[in-house]
């Protein structure tokens, strides 16, 4: 009786150990990651805030500032832990595939593995969509509310001028990648949900014009209240879902034909 038990909770045993041996292996890339990225932590900052640098024109003019002490010591090491999150995600998700892909068929296996590779892709392409193309464009209209005093002017004109704090601008940047990142993986879901069934292509396309109006709505609770950004996570959005209808449709015929 005891035999039979301990043969029972031995593989739950085995899985806890695997588990803890691939959890400690993660964290250590994490820590090791975060160790060399906090050295660089100003340079990465610096590269971050190149968009808004370049919306404000005259470099003499942008500047960023800390009203606390300990306020960049914190940002550099959020700046830090992003950075080496970014870096580390590979070998986090490997570890977390090695985990689970004995606990599926083969055939299980080969469905999730492509997710698991064109999930961060998404990701990293959603990030690259915010710094080229919509950091720029909302930068420039936020800036474009200073009021800076020209020579001869009004003496009592009152000057406005922009004076970003590190820790908030640091905040909305990373807000706006993550927002674009996980906008992304539209796809991804809606495939997924295809190939369990739950989904049809016909069934998405039926409800385009409610997720046209949901995405709009989605777009205006993640970006920053300016047109600029929502419009510019929207537009992906609806792209991305007309992408995911050609996806259901895919599956759904090699469905038929298997």
């Amino acid at each position: 009786m005891i035999e039979a038990e301990t043969e029972q909770k031995m593989p739950i045993l085995e899985h806890l150990i695997e588990l803890r041996r691939r959890l400690l292996w993660s964290v250590v890339a994490l820590l090791v990651s975060f160790a060399l990225c906090w050295n660089f932590a100003g340079q990465i900052f610096e590269f971050l805030a190149r968009p808004l640098i370049e919306a404000f024109g005259d470099k003499a003019d942008a500047k960023l500032i800390y009203t606390s002490l300990t306020e960049k010591f914190f940002v550099d090491i959020k700046v830090g832990f992003y950075a080496a999150l970014f870096i580390t995600f590979p070998i986090i998700g490997n570890h977390l595939w090695k985990f689970i892909a004995p606990g599926l068929y083969k055939n299980e296996r080969g469905v999730l593995l492509p997710y698991l590779i064109i999930s961060p892709v998404l990701f990293f392409l959603g990030g690259m969509v915010v710094y080229f193309g919509i950091m720029p464009l909302a930068w420039k209209f936020f800036l474009s509310y200073q009021s800076v005093a020209q020579q001869g002017g009004n003496e009592n004109f009152v000057e406005i001028v922009a004076l970003p704090k590190v820790s908030e601008y640091l905040s909305l940047v990373i807000k706006l990648i993550f927002a674009f990142g996980l906008f992304f993986q539209l796809p991804v879901v809606l495939s997924l949900l295809a190939r369990a069934g739950i989904v049809t292509a016909e069934w998405l396309a039926k409800r385009r014009r409610y997720a046209i109006v949901s995405l709009f709505l989605l777009a205006a609770i993640l970006t920053p209240p300016d047109i600029v950004s929502q419009i510019g996570l929207a537009v992906p959005g609806i792209l991305l879902y007309e992408i995911s209808i050609l996806c259901a449709r895919r599956i759904e015929r090699s469905r038929d034909h298997s």
